[in-house]
């Protein structure tokens, strides 16, 4: 559908039975929740679709080890059974990981043995694969460049591994097929009072400046870490929910983990977890947990940040990464409930919470990709008692997402699912963007024609990963993104070159001090924060 439609679409005459504002994980799996009970659901997104932090994850849709060391049974029990059901309704996207636990402590692996076969447990007939000891032997097989001198062998246990963004076009498609309607570069710009109400929102078409209204049963604030932004539009007095807290990951080539599985620290130097995770052929670790006064659209790695993630990696890998191997480095924010003064961020519940606000405006937040669909479920059951809509059953545990099959496609044609032979018929299909990507042109054309892509960073980001992949091939690749954008969206050779420019200036914040960097990629984006 055209962007010109989707607007039509979206400023009709009529009220929503929901209106989500948020084009993350929780904004998406809310909007799709609602669309396929049959309540009538319009979603706005002020950026992009998983822009902030949903496309800034470690890649993983796991139970979470860490809180199962913390005592969270139900925590862990849920997220392993949405993990089972996202690989069943979404196959497209979601694969077994096989991790490697290694010991090099007489004691770690009974340890961690007792506790992952727990973690199996809970994960009852949804499990993906039991865990089990392995000798050196073994281990080495499955990472070869572990470092050998003390390692006694180690514990393999099985998560799920995504592509975060992906999937959130993915839960797009999905939305859209079940008739509803989302639509990006829409920042909501206030909220529509009626008798201390909620009652609609006053949105802006990004691209034309132009400002309509829509009005709805109920609103969801689904934000992330911006939700307090949206609650001061209604209360500017309210106390803020969150301690958002930055986590960091940097991106390095396969090499360093040649082998089949992923690698897990499961204690740092500083109490955290650490993964080193194979993703597009490519290496993702960390991540870390500092605590941040603010929120912003792109928040930036400290040193210190990437240099804990390296040392730690240090630790356990041969040959060892450094600062001259990192391809990118992103930081994501995480929107965790704010907990008593003093409490550390990595202690702080990962469950979503949902509040309500005076005016009846509904707000989801926390959580984690894992458990999107069950946020979604619990926000539209609870959004739709507040509005009086009928009461309906949720779909959504057997739901199939679009695109969803089993068959196995070569990178990067598979997460298109269903879709991938229509994306290989368009023109560019042999056309790589980047010798050092593994992207088409076709798929550029595609982003534009079925995926909402606006901008060169909606493609190079989101709906490909090559900023995440290698920011420095991305930047280069920029020039013929834009081209072919402008082809496919009637823009002009301004706009390609404004688009060029700005995207340089986005990546330049990917990549590592010390590179070459082109002098026109030397600014960085400003941050500044739009309500969502």
């Amino acid at each position: 559908m055209k962007r010109a439609d989707i607007i039509e679409a979206a400023i009709e005459a009529h009220t929503w039975d929901m209106l989500v504002i948020g084009g993350g994980a929780s904004g998406l799996g809310t909007a799709v929740e609602a669309a396929t009970r049959g309540y009538r659901t319009l979603l706005l997104e002020s950026h992009d679709y998983a822009k902030g932090t949903s496309s800034r994850s470690t890649k993983l849709v796991h139970g979470g080890v860490r809180y199962l060391a913390q005592g969270n049974i139900s925590l862990v029990r849920e997220a392993l059974h949405e993990r089972g059901l996202l690989k069943k309704n979404a196959p497209h996207l979601v694969r077994d990981q096989g991790f490697l636990i290694a010991a090099y402590k007489w004691w770690s692996a009974p340890f961690y043995g007792i506790g992952l076969k727990m973690y199996d447990l809970l994960a009852g007939k949804l499990n993906l694969q039991a865990s089990r000891y392995i000798n050196k032997a073994q281990a080495l097989t499955n990472i070869p460049t572990l470092k050998k001198s003390g390692l006694g062998g180690g514990i393999l246990y099985f998560d799920g591994q995504f592509d975060d963004s992906r999937l959130a076009v993915t839960l797009l498609r999905t939305l859209e097929d079940h008739g509803g309607v989302a639509l990006n570069h829409a920042p909501v710009t206030g909220l529509v009072m009626e008798g201390g109400k909620v009652v609609g929102v006053h949105w802006q078409d990004g691209e034309t400046g132009q400002t309509h209204e829509a009005r709805a049963r109920v609103v969801v604030n689904a934000t992330g870490v911006f939700v307090d932004d949206l609650r001061r539009m209604e209360d500017p007095n309210v106390k803020p929910m969150l301690s958002p807290s930055q986590g960091v990951h940097v991106v390095v080539d396969r090499r360093f983990l040649p082998g089949e599985s992923a690698l897990m620290i499961p204690r740092t130097d500083d109490g955290r977890v650490l993964f080193a995770v194979p993703w597009h052929d490519h290496v993702v670790i960390g991540t870390t947990d500092t605590p941040v006064p603010d929120v912003s659209w792109e928040p930036r790695a400290l040193p210190e940040e990437v240099d804990f993630i390296l040392e730690t990696a240090a630790q356990y890998l041969s040959p060892v990464p450094t600062r001259a191997d990192v391809r990118s480095v992103y930081a994501g924010l995480r929107p965790l409930v704010k907990a008593a003064e003093g409490t550390d961020t990595k202690a702080l519940s990962r469950d979503h919470v949902i509040r309500i606000s005076a005016g009846g405006m509904l707000t989801l937040t926390g959580g984690k990709w894992t458990t999107y669909r069950r946020m979604g479920a619990d926000a539209v059951t609870r959004a739709a008692e507040l509005a009086g809509l009928p009461r309906r059953m949720s779909l959504t545990e057997g739901l199939k997402l679009h695109g969803a099959t089993a068959e196995d496609r070569p990178e990067p044609w598979k997460v298109y699912g269903t879709d991938a032979e229509r994306v290989m018929a368009l023109p560019g299909a042999s056309v790589r963007l980047h010798a050092e990507l593994p992207y088409f042109e076709a798929e550029v054309r595609w982003a534009a024609q079925q995926e909402q892509a606006r901008t060169v960073e909606d493609v190079l980001s989101r709906r490909t990963r090559a900023l995440l992949l290698n920011a420095r091939a991305s930047a280069d690749a920029a020039p013929r993104v834009a081209a072919i954008l402008a082809e496919e969206l009637g823009r002009d050779e301004a706009w390609q070159a404004a688009q060029v420019q700005a995207y340089r200036e986005l990546s330049a914040g990917y990549m590592l001090p010390g590179g070459v960097v082109p002098a026109d990629m030397q600014a960085g984006e400003s941050g500044a924060v739009r309500p969502a």
